[in-house]
């Protein structure tokens, strides 16, 4: 087979595997979105079906054949497919070395930990899960002695998977500047005498009221409805079917507007992402974000950088006034933007607010890379969860259900995934600042509505890539650094301060 038509064929061969995908992302998408309950069944058939038959392709022969093939041909080959054949590689040895049979049983001890899981989250008990997460981490151990094992650490080999080219030594070092500075300025902020007035925030708020201001924000920062659509679901996300189709959802608390409008807005944040990643790469492995960490901080520079802003609400509070019926006439500018901005130490990470939200993201990186270690015994995990909630933030669980049982990333593997929350928010400082540094009419074009310039160099520096980029490279050609966490605490410090009057 000559060189070229190998090349066509392995390019047909992972558009197939991106139709695939394609129908999974909108059968997950439908799942999620009020299909029919009695149709559960049936479409976990398919949905089992379908990746059954994608994990067949992504470990088949016919792929090794025309990796091996493209792999010593790299040089004759496009930028496009020498970077799909890199992507294609590290999916097919990943798959490949674990033992079928082994995979199997993981997979089936997933599904069974994560119904575990919301039964010992409701009753409060740890030692209902704890066997199956002692089970889940071994599992964890010997898939990380099978990829290879990092040498300086093993949770890198965890991080890789969502986060390529970040390393442990990295996340210490900028977690620990992150830590030190966070916790004494919540305690500051915790006992300021001047704090916001809450009230009018938890006012009734019809949904379609809230939806039509959804709707309303997301035209204002250029979602293509044309490429999109909004929709309502239980636990809100956004995914990327293909750039021509990117769907997000919210979801409506009538006594909380923030929860469906700054969830809005950060969703719409992620679909911006996918919606400008560059038609070259339509039906390639690269036709995606290129980190978790990446994507998060572009569903945070929109949500927090811009959605949080004072300048964004100097223009839109009028918007906010006319959709909510008179429940802030009687309060200012200047008040509702503290109310919206207020800062308190929750017990939940999903509940947290901006100041407090890396130090929930901290204290799992630290647990995780403890138990991974062997530092730190799955039995022991509740009490040193419960010391370092304290630590950090000032408060401590009444029981394990709103402690270590909150989240259910545990309880199905996802170990690794925690940091790059924390990471996401920091590459959103790091590119405010430097499009800030030679762009200063930032908050000017906030205030003016004028999106446009600022999703250009968005899709300029990081959206166009896809995953052709690497999240390193992405920053370092951005910012002219690696991961720095000071124009987070900067952005922090300055506002809280300013806020709280400290």
């Amino acid at each position: 087979m000559s060189k070229h038509s190998t090349e066509t064929t392995y390019l047909e061969f992972v558009k197939k595997q991106n139709h695939y995908n394609q129908a999974l992302a909108l059968l997950a998408w439908d799942a999620r979105t009020g299909a029919p309950k009695k149709g559960a069944g049936q479409r976990s058939e398919v949905i089992g079906t379908l990746s059954s038959e994608l994990f067949a392709l992504s470990t088949s022969n016919e792929i090794e054949a025309l990796l091996t093939e493209l792999e010593t041909t790299s040089d004759s080959l496009s930028d496009i497919t020498v970077k799909s054949v890199k992507e294609s590689r590290k999916e097919f040895d990943r798959n490949t070395k674990i033992p079928a049979a082994e995979y199997k049983e993981y997979v089936t001890l997933q599904s069974q930990t994560e119904t575990l899981w919301e039964e010992a989250k409701d009753k409060a008990d740890f030692e209902m899960f704890r066997p199956n997460l002692e089970k889940l981490i071994d599992f964890k151990k010997r898939f990380i002695g099978y990829y290879g094992e990092d040498t300086s650490h093993p949770y890198n080999t965890l991080l890789d998977d969502y986060e390529p080219g970040v390393f442990v030594d990295t996340i210490d070092e900028v977690f620990q500047d992150l830590r030190k500075n966070l916790v004494p300025l919540v305690q500051a902020v915790t006992e300021a005498d001047h704090q916001p007035k809450m009230d009018s925030l938890f006012t009734h708020f019809p949904k379609q009221n809230q939806q039509a201001l959804s709707l309303d924000i997301l035209k204002e920062i250029g979602f293509d409805f044309q490429a999109g659509r909004m929709d309502e679901t239980v636990h809100p996300f956004a995914i990327g079917i293909n750039p021509n189709d990117v769907r997000v959802t919210t979801k409506y608390n009538e006594n909380d507007f923030r929860v469906s409008l700054f969830g809005t807005i950060h969703e719409g944040g992620h679909a911006l992402y996918e919606q400008n990643i560059s038609p070259d790469l339509m039906g390639t492995p690269l036709c995606s974000g290129t980190s978790m960490g990446i994507h998060e901080s572009q569903s945070l520079f929109w949500e927090k950088f811009v959605g949080q802003n004072y300048s964004f609400w100097q223009r839109n509070y009028p918007l906010l006034k006319k959709h909510a019926s008179g429940q802030f006439d009687h309060l200012s500018l200047d008040e509702f933007y503290f109310a919206v901005n207020q800062a308190k130490p929750s017990l939940i990470r999903i509940e947290a607010d901006e100041l407090t939200y890396c130090l929930h993201i901290i204290l799992r990186y630290e647990l995780e890379k403890a138990l991974i270690d062997g530092s730190l015994p799955v039995k022991d995990l509740p009490h040193v969860w419960n010391e370092k909630m304290n630590e950090y933030l000032g408060v401590k669980p009444s029981h394990d259900g709103e402690g270590v049982l909150q989240d259910v990333h545990w309880s199905f593997g996802a170990f690794g995934y925690f940091p790059s929350y924390a990471l996401g928010y920091i590459y959103a400082a790091q590119l405010k600042d430097a499009y800030t540094k030679s762009n200063p009419s930032f908050d000017t074009l906030i205030e003016k509505g004028d999106f446009a310039p600022i999703r250009s160099w968005l899709t300029e520096n990081v959206h166009q890539f896809g995953r052709s980029k690497k999240p390193s490279d992405i920053l370092q050609d951005t910012t002219g650094s690696g991961i720095d966490a000071k124009p987070l605490i900067h952005y922090l410090k300055n506002k809280y301060t300013t806020l709280y009057k400290l």
